[in-house]
């Protein structure tokens, strides 16, 4: 495998790969010194913004010798929370074994997905680097005629660099210098076989590149197999005919084709019909049709409500820790020792039976570090009970608007925040397997761990878009008052730029330690938070934004930075919002030029 290109040749198999050294022993860097927080910042920036760029990202974060460059790329048809969770594997991965090494790089993956990802501090964009290069391969022989082998993988190796090679056009296709085929052997095995180039090189580069890999397989690992079928072939064509054993008798291509075309028929008969019952519903009950998943097969995460009861103490008073937009909260301890958070919603509150199958749906199927985990729940006659993970820190409100604890969040923290809750929210609109709206982030709905990192929390109300929809609106505006976008408020308008404008109301709450909803009145002008940091931007003082409980002890150009993000996502027309992928590129790289934001929404003059 090469800086950039991947060959992989698989025959079916199972064995031990010998694992490839990512470090390159080019230079090496000082811990925790500016090249080391410029790495780290570089790929951590990688995953949420490989699907935004075709599959593929390059970027350069720092100036002079602190200068890191990072490259990321996914093979195509690599789905995007697959992607994305590849990349960030590989990076963590990359940060432990190099620990202070300028250059490293790695093909990662397996299962359904395979990604590259690159640093240097060099540049490396568009450039054709031949070494190093990296093999791993399957210590069994191929139990297969070698000679067929050889003349059969030298035929389909030609026309797959041919292909591979070719340079699609990339704002068209995902696919661009990307190739994966079968072949068949005599055997009754298959050849499964991949090749990709990063797409910032030449046609005739790419060529080389990957005839160069081809030449490295015969020498390496000739008559060796890798274990197991490559990820996510696209659309693999077999040049050989497919026979399939059964009694003896082969199963000719003409039948199985007519299997094929008679399950595509009932396969799209029952998605029209499933469509219909979709359609039959509410609008917002169309999200378990588009989901796809059902709360009430989801028996894994059902726990006895005996057990939650126990746990609680039967709900006693004192363990209650905070009530949500739906019910309350207590605290339990399972019968293993774990400590839960149970939400259990009230028998009159506004969320019924919907919203709870929503909510459970929802958490169950996200994952990441900067959204809250939900353990199971509990369905019983009238009883609606959530059971998260416990966070010991509480709620994010709790300490930015406490005159007592605001001081305990310096800002090294609140800056940690903002980057995390950024991060949720991205994996929430784009690196998730599906689209999904919060509708209601504030900072009450943000909690804290042991460590202080933010997890975005209470989805009563999120909402799920189709792969190909962009906006929706509602008659019903729920949500909080201060934090909603104009369009959504005025119109029950929303999208993914209702949520960017949550975020920069809750972004300007955490530096200034002031409430949105918070109102002062100074010489006869009423002002709200978004309104007073607005005038205080334009009077060329930002600054004064900042929470007296930090004092001085901030940094003023992440400060002064943070502030503009905040009002760039506070604008009043969404389409002059950036996207989530943008926002938190701008947070981590000061390379990135902000445009002058516009009168935010919500502007009292």
């Amino acid at each position: 495998m090469k800086f950039l290109s991947v060959l992989w040749i698989v025959l079916v198999s199972s064995a031990v790969v010998s694992a490839q050294q990512p470090c390159l022993n080019t230079g090496y860097f000082k811990p925790n010194s500016t090249y080391d927080t410029n790495r780290g910042l570089a790929l951590s920036s990688l995953a949420s913004n490989v699907r935004s760029f075709n599959g593929f990202y390059n970027l350069s974060i720092g100036l002079g010798s602190d200068q890191v460059y990072g490259a990321a790329m996914c093979i195509p048809g690599a789905e995007a929370g697959l992607c994305s969770d590849c990349i960030d594997e590989a990076s963590e991965r990359l940060i432990k074994s190099c620990p202070n090494h300028t250059e490293a790089f790695t093909w990662s993956g397996g299962g359904e997905t395979l990604c590259m990802v690159r640093y240097s501090n060099r540049s490396f964009s568009g450039s054709l680097d031949m070494e190093p290069s990296s093999s791993g391969y399957n210590v069994r022989d191929i139990k297969s005629n070698l000679t067929e082998f050889d003349q059969t993988w030298k035929e389909l190796s030609l026309r797959m660099v041919v292909a591979a090679s070719m340079g699609k056009d990339s704002s068209l296709t995902d696919d661009k210098y990307y190739a994966a085929e079968t072949a068949v052997l005599e055997a009754s095995q298959t050849i499964y076989a991949l090749m990709q180039c990063t797409p910032d090189l030449s046609p005739g580069e790419c060529k080389t590149c990957l005839q160069q890999s081809v030449d490295d397989y015969q020498k390496c690992c000739h008559g060796k197999r890798v274990p197991q079928r490559p990820p996510s072939l696209k659309q693999p064509v077999s040049n050989g005919t497919f026979t399939a054993q059964d009694d003896s008798k082969t199963v000719s291509k003409g039948i199985i084709l007519a299997f094929v075309v008679l399950a595509t028929v009932i396969v799209l008969v029952l998605l029209a019909l499933g469509f219909a019952v979709c359609r039959r519903r509410k609008s917002h009950q169309s999200f378990y049709c588009q989901s796809g998943i059902d709360i009430t097969s989801t028996q894994s995460l059902q726990f006895d409500y005996k057990t939650i009861e126990t746990a609680t103490n039967k709900f006693l008073e004192s363990n209650k820790i905070g009530r949500g937009g739906f019910g309350e909260v207590f605290k339990g301890v399972l019968p293993d020792g774990t400590e839960v958070a149970v939400k259990r919603l009230s028998k009159t509150s506004g969320q019924g039976g919907e919203e709870f199958k929503n909510e459970a749906v929802v958490v169950a199927k996200l994952q990441h570090r900067n959204l809250v985990r939900l353990l199971g729940f509990v369905l019983k006659g009238e009883e609606k009970i959530l059971v998260y993970e416990f966070v010991p820190n509480k709620i994010l409100d709790h300490f930015l608007f406490d005159p007592l604890k605001q001081g305990l969040v310096d800002w090294t923290t609140r800056y940690s925040i903002i980057g995390g809750i950024a991060r949720g929210v991205l994996y929430l609109h784009q690196d998730s397997r599906l689209i999904f709206i919060h509708r209601d982030l504030k900072a009450s709905n943000v909690l804290l761990d042991a460590d202080m990192n933010p997890k975005i929390a209470d989805f009563g109300i999120a909402w799920i878009f189709g792969m190909d929809q962009t906006r929706a609106e509602t008659r019903r505006i729920v949500g909080t008052y201060g934090y909603m976008s104009p369009e959504y408020a005025m119109q029950g308008h929303f999208s993914m730029k209702s949520d960017v404008y949550s975020f920069g109301v809750l972004v300007l709450e955490i530096i200034s330690g002031k409430k949105t909803s918070s109102l002062d009145q100074t010489d006869g002008n009423i002002s709200n938070l978004v309104t007073y940091a607005w005038r205080l931007w334009r009077e060329g003082s930002p600054l004064e934004l900042v929470d007296p409980a930090i004092g001085g002890n901030y940094h003023s150009n992440e400060a002064t930075r943070c502030i503009h993000i905040a009002l760039l996502c506070v604008q009043e027309d969404p389409a002059d919002r950036p996207t989530l992928p943008s926002t938190t590129l701008m947070l981590t790289s000061n390379t990135v030029t902000l445009p002058l934001p516009q009168q935010p929404g919500f502007f009292l003059p």
